[in-house]
């Protein structure tokens, strides 16, 4: 890694060396990235990618809202896109905003509340930022961010610049499949931007009324104050199809809620949240999941689908 590590020496943004990442998880656990590179742009972030070795992995993890970084760390290269410049907020249009990968949900719903653009407070709902979430449809209150995105620009590995379009128009740019919770984007391409498309103009006052009424139904229902990585199994179903199945419904029904194992424990308060109660590992949590899919699995039939993603090294034994 030494040798890989060298290649980037130059690079304006940060490199740290056997980076702890637990302090960058929502969930607080996890071992070290081998190399964690903190770009400062787009262009010092494709000069990294382009010099980084071919065969040496690359991960991207966000700000670690809907992710498990296992006990034994993470090789290879850890990109994280994170501060005042990839945290940038655009209005482009009347009803539009381009959003760097780095900008917070909560920060882009409220933005577009204070500039009058309707349509995108659901965004305040979904803990993370939009480079993650575009990757896995996040979406929450009866929409998804493939209903409004128009353009999604991004780096490959070799640092080439592409762009694709989303689900609204023809943009000519290679199209993006969407479905429930995933993409087809290929793994070797990092989201740097997204353009938003909002339904229409609203009152600003109203749309911050929606947001407030969106955090205050999430802080009821949901344990947003734990240590948690949000919603941890998608759906069987999507939500509105006749039938459909909730997760929380089939880990309840199994007689999950409140199982724990080690320091990891099935939220009291909403079941398809797994929280650390204080001293859990990521095994511990890992393992916690795996317990409830096979118990679910067992009591009704159901393959459950884990939303949180598992990224790195099992700590060896």
């Amino acid at each position: 890694m030494t040798d890989h590590a060298s290649s980037l020496s130059g690079l304006r943004g940060k490199l740290i060396s056997q980076a702890a990442l637990a302090p960058y998880t929502w969930f607080r656990v996890g071992g070290a990235a081998d190399l964690l590179f903190l770009p400062a742009d787009e262009a010092d972030l494709a000069a990294g990618l382009s010099r980084w070795a071919p065969d040496a992995p690359v991960r991207v993890l966000g700000v670690g809202s809907n992710t498990i970084v296992r006990d034994g760390g993470i090789d290879g290269l850890t990109v994280r896109l994170v501060g005042t410049y990839w945290g940038q907020i655009d209005q482009v249009s009347d009803t539009e905003l381009f959003v760097r990968a780095g900008a917070l949900d909560l920060s882009v719903a409220r933005t577009a509340a204070k500039k009058g653009i309707a349509g995108l407070s659901f965004l305040s709902g979904i803990p993370g930022s939009l480079g993650g979430g575009v990757r896995t449809n996040a979406g929450c209150y009866g929409r998804e961010l493939r209903d409004c995105l128009v353009r999604i620009d991004g780096l490959t590995r070799s640092g080439e610049s592409v762009s694709f379009q989303g689900e609204l128009e023809e943009l000519g740019l290679p199209p993006v499949q969407f479905g429930y919770r995933h993409s087809d984007f290929a793994e070797d391409v990092i989201i740097t931007g997204l353009t938003l498309r909002g339904t229409g103009r609203a009152d600003p006052a109203v749309l911050q009324e929606e947001i407030l009424a969106h955090q205050a139904r999430r802080a009821e229902t949901q344990p947003i104050r734990e240590k948690t990585g949000g919603s941890t199994f998608a759906n069987p179903d999507p939500p509105g199809e006749p039938g459909a199945r909730s997760s929380w419904k089939l880990v309840e029904a199994a007689g999950c809620r409140g199982l724990r194992v080690g320091g990891a424990q099935v939220s009291e308060k909403h079941c398809n949240f797994l929280i650390n109660t204080g001293e859990a590992t990521a095994a511990d949590i890992e393992a916690l999941g795996e317990l409830v899919r096979a118990r679910v699995l067992e009591q009704s039939g159901v393959h459950l689908r884990w939303e949180i993603r598992r990224i790195g090294r099992l700590q060896e034994a």
